[in-house]
């Protein structure tokens, strides 16, 4: 898919699926407006707070997230319709009846439908019995499958294995969602390993996206792309204990994660150095800080123009560049070498010198 002409609205074309946190809201408020349309982010909530709803209100216009709340209490206060922003809610096949009518509610009320999450490693109960699930949906929510996006989420896909296990299934699911007139199927899923903590450090280290590799063996069946960002499809992680600075840099295929204990304990140094190793990569973008908004964090870092940030604002650059990547490799005719959608400053070409530590490794 390709951003619409003459007049029309973009259709989306990538759903990235992120958790509703300060780091990843950031990166989603930086970027560009013509880009804000393409891009459909699922937001999955652990809470809802006034932060939230303030963040939520400072997205770029154009840019309606869908909401999935399914993780907190069947609750007044997570009736999306109470929210006051425009947001599209996120329906799973076991939501209780209330909620399936509270989202209902929604859907109407910002005249933007709904997306149908389908979890493939999880909702598996046969084809008649999903498409029995969906029809209480439509049901209770008083919604018809044309209002509908379908999202197969087809959870962890981090190895081979992991990646033939995927793409069948998935394919299956994509085969039941023609029974049904939706309004777009996309299939999403998570690369990033759970844990990082496991890795070298002080040196850049190569991890297949298996994401975008399940997605592209499934692209001719017309479906659309989602993922996880730049983070893991299953909950948990590193959390708090490992708060090396850490970059996890898109490329075509794979990603390049930075996790630096160098020059000691003074943060501002090992991130500074951590950036001037990005820079001088070969996988830093030719258009360099202007290619996103992330970038030119990271660039300002490199030349000590800024703070060391924090595990938040590591993610929202991070997230940064890896949706204006996706975004462009979604959207770029081939050989052509725009720029990401945020307009930045342009420092000029990648640089020649030699990339420290660029042996390709994954995690163990």
């Amino acid at each position: 898919m390709v951003p619409a002409h003459g007049g029309r609205t973009a259709e989306p074309v990538y759903r990235p699926i992120l958790v509703a946190r300060r780091g990843e809201l950031e990166a989603l408020g930086h970027v560009d407006s013509a880009a804000a349309g393409l891009l459909a982010p699922v937001l999955e909530c652990s809470t809802v707070d006034a932060c939230l709803l303030d963040l939520l209100g400072r997205l770029p216009a154009g840019m309606v997230p869908a909401v999935d709340v399914s993780a907190l209490p069947d609750a007044p206060e997570t009736e999306l319709v109470r929210w006051g922003v425009p947001v599209v809610p996120v329906i799973g096949l076991a939501e209780s009846d209330r909620r399936l009518v509270a989202h209902g509610v929604a859907a109407q009320a910002y005249a933007r439908g709904a997306v149908v999450r389908l979890r493939a490693g999880q909702d598996r109960a046969g084809p008649d019995a999903t498409t029995a699930a969906v029809e209480r949906i439509w049901r209770y929510a008083r919604l018809v499958p044309e209002q509908c996006d379908l999202l197969i989420d087809a959870g962890d896909v981090c190895c081979p294995a992991d990646l033939r296990v995927a793409g069948p299934r998935a394919r299956r699911l994509v085969d039941w969602g023609r029974r049904h007139s939706w309004r777009s199927v996309t299939v999403a899923s998570g690369g990033m390993p759970p844990t990082l903590s496991r890795l070298p450090v002080d040196e850049p280290v190569r991890l297949d996206r298996w994401d975008w590799l399940l997605w592209q063996r499934l692209a001719e069946l017309g479906v659309g792309y989602g993922d996880y960002g730049v983070g893991p499809a299953l909950a948990g992680g590193d959390g708090p204990a490992d708060r090396l600075p850490t970059v996890r840099y898109t490329t075509d295929g794979a990603w390049w994660v930075y996790r630096w204990s160098r020059r000691g304990g003074r943060g501002d140094e090992r991130v500074a150095d951590l950036c001037r190793t990005l820079v001088a990569a070969p996988h830093w973008p030719a258009v360099g800080a202007g290619f996103s908004w992330g970038d030119h964090e990271l660039s300002r870092r490199a030349r000590r123009g800024a703070g060391a940030g924090s595990p938040s604002n590591w993610t929202a650059w991070s997230t940064s560049h890896h949706l204006a990547h996706v975004l462009e490799a979604l959207t770029r005719p081939a050989g052509d070498q725009r720029p990401g959608p945020w307009r930045g400053e342009d420092e000029g070409g990648r640089s020649g010198r030699p990339h420290r530590g660029g042996e390709s490794r994954r995690a163990g």
